[in-house]
């Protein structure tokens, strides 16, 4: 297996052990979950720039990297959700629709059908990351706060549940948008996808 598949089979790993630590009752565990999670998405960086830069672009990747990103933010989301953070209908919202375009995609990769990237799409993805670094940042500084209670007014700032409910509700507006964007660029592969269907 090539590197940018390793990476990607660790990125998946690595998300099991980013949430178990993550919704651990110990401190010190919490703070190591946030730097797992920036491996994996450390991984995720990289195995597309080994893969741009020396083509090591496989069938198998084609399948398994959006899913593993699929996998790595999803599960972010929902550990959100169960620490109160995020509303749980948003995170659904969003989790469907990525799940549904990557399968699409990943349908077209198998049937080398095309199933074009929208410009708003991108936005999206980078909008979804953005936020999740955020709102990881904003965690990692509410577990360390006791140890250092001069950021407790950057704290308190931060961590500001309607500016996170207003943040995501915007997100997974853009997330919706998305979804019939995408039917607008890529008519053609439902159309045969369809037409499969009914056969």
């Amino acid at each position: 297996m090539i590197l940018p598949n390793q990476l990607t089979v660790a990125r998946i790993v690595l998300t099991p052990v980013f949430i178990y630590l993550f919704l651990s009752d110990d401190i010190t565990l919490n703070l190591i979950s946030v730097f797992v999670f920036v491996l994996a998405a450390i991984t995720d960086w990289y195995d597309g720039w080994l893969a741009r830069k020396f083509n090591y672009i496989t069938e198998w990747g084609k399948f398994l990297d959006p899913l593993a990103d699929k996998i790595l933010t999803s599960t972010a989301f929902i550990g959100f959700v169960i620490i109160d953070w995020l509303p749980l209908w948003m995170v659904i919202v969003i989790i469907i629709r990525d799940f549904l375009t990557t399968g699409f995609r990943i349908v077209a990769e198998l049937k080398k059908w095309d199933f074009a990237t929208s410009y708003i799409a991108k936005i999206k993805t980078f909008a979804q990351m953005a936020f999740l670094y955020f709102l990881v940042f904003v965690y990692f500084l509410e577990k360390v706060q006791n140890e250092f209670p001069q950021i407790s007014s950057v704290v308190k700032t931060l961590d500001n549940a309607d500016f996170r409910w207003w943040a995501m509700f915007v997100i997974t507006l853009l997330t919706i948008y998305t979804l019939f964007d995408y039917y607008r660029f890529n008519k053609s592969f439902f159309k045969k996808l369809f037409r499969l269907e009914t056969e």
